[in-house]
């Protein structure tokens, strides 16, 4: 019987497809990296109390990145490239949501709608870090191996996610609460399917590796379809509701942290 333990135990289990999913994890969260960082260096004067928090969050994308390198070098592994069909954050970009590098690798100011922009898109992938991360420190928190990073990375997604809520709800509150719900909105329908056909590239990537049958691959495939299917009717409104968090202030005021040691 498939399970989300047994499958990820497959796939954390051989060489190549832990090198494929740990490289594809890397590059997603070094993109996020320099996204954040760039974001931090060019938002607008009026926007300019968010910086600290927003280069932090690039500090944290960057150090998870390194701790899945980490993790590759522990087991004598060198990443692979990342296959196109795979990449989720430039598949996002690519269908026009957030914030696109092109805008980013100018030295303009962002505007308010960028600001606005950039938190409702976040709000959407943080909320499906975190809860990637939650499963993977549910089934292997205590593995001696991978333990330790996962609640690591488990534990700054849920501050980013809590950021995220708390700031759009700031903004919501000055002024901005229709822009924010459409956004929200826009934003979801996108992720939604973005990362449906992801899903479908890496464990159709996973499969040939691991050389499932047929069979179980059309049972994946088939419960991918089915998860896409139930979120865009029903689980959507959970991805675009703004609550207030329990922790407040989870990235802080000051100064981006240093990155933690790499270890894996």
């Amino acid at each position: 019987m498939l399970s989300a333990r047994s499958l990820f135990q497959e796939i954390l289990g051989d060489d190549e497809s832990f090198r494929l999913f740990c490289s594809i994890a890397a590059s997603g969260e070094a993109q996020g990296g320099w996204e954040n960082g760039r974001i931090a260096a060019l938002l607008p004067e009026s926007q300019r109390a968010l910086a600290p928090k927003v280069a932090r969050h690039g500090a944290d994308e960057d150090k998870h990145g390194r701790l899945f390198h980490a993790l590759l070098r522990k087991r004598g592994l060198e990443p692979v490239e990342v296959p196109e069909d795979t990449d989720y954050t430039m598949l996002l970009e690519g269908l026009g949501i957030g914030l696109a590098h092109e805008k980013l690798r100018r030295e303009e100011r962002l505007t308010e709608h960028d600001v606005l922009a950039y938190l409702a898109h976040s709000r959407i992938t943080e909320e499906r870090a975190a809860s990637q991360m939650a499963l993977l420190t549910k089934h292997f928190g205590d593995d001696p191996d991978i333990g330790r990073a996962v609640k690591m990375i488990s534990a700054d997604e849920d501050n980013h996610l809590a950021y995220c809520h708390e700031e759009l709800l700031r903004l919501a509150r000055a002024g901005h609460a229709c822009t924010i719900h459409r956004l929200l909105r826009e934003s979801v329908r996108v992720e939604m399917r973005a990362y449906r056909d992801v899903s479908l590239a890496v464990m159709a990537r996973m499969g040939r590796i691991l050389g499932w049958p047929k069979a179980k691959y059309g049972a994946l495939a088939l419960g991918i379809h089915a998860v896409y299917v139930y979120e865009r009717l029903l689980g959507w409104r959970r991805l675009v509701a703004l609550t207030m968090p329990e922790r407040r202030d989870a990235m802080g005021g000051g100064p981006a942290a240093p990155s933690a040691p790499e270890f894996a």
